[in-house]
């Protein structure tokens, strides 16, 4: 994961409505970075299938333009390659999941 340090603190605040857990600790971003007034973040679900995909990219998208960074402009990616895991999930998080 490649993410500027100052768009994580913001992108923490999306939580996944169906696991309670934000979109960083679950490691569904794969890239976060600022150019100017862009930003740009690339990220997964945890399947293709999954119906908090047009929630959370909006989310997203909130989170950023909320902060004042001078950001006016958010474009997220959404990719399935390379797939999610719980693997990609913080040790806090699959704790609270219950995943070992």
């Amino acid at each position: 994961m490649s993410c500027d340090p100052r768009l994580l603190l913001p992108l923490r605040t999306v939580i996944d409505p169906e696991l309670g857990i934000n979109i960083i600790d679950l490691g569904l971003v794969y890239q976060a970075s600022q150019e100017g007034t862009l930003a740009r973040v690339q990220m997964t679900m945890t399947t293709p299938a999954c119906p908090m995909g047009p929630y959370l990219e909006e989310q997203v998208k909130e989170s950023l333009l909320s902060v004042p960074l001078g950001i006016s402009e958010v474009e997220v990616e959404v990719v399935f390659d390379p797939p999610w895991s719980p693997e990609k999930m913080t040790p806090e998080a699959r704790e609270q999941l219950g995943v070992v």
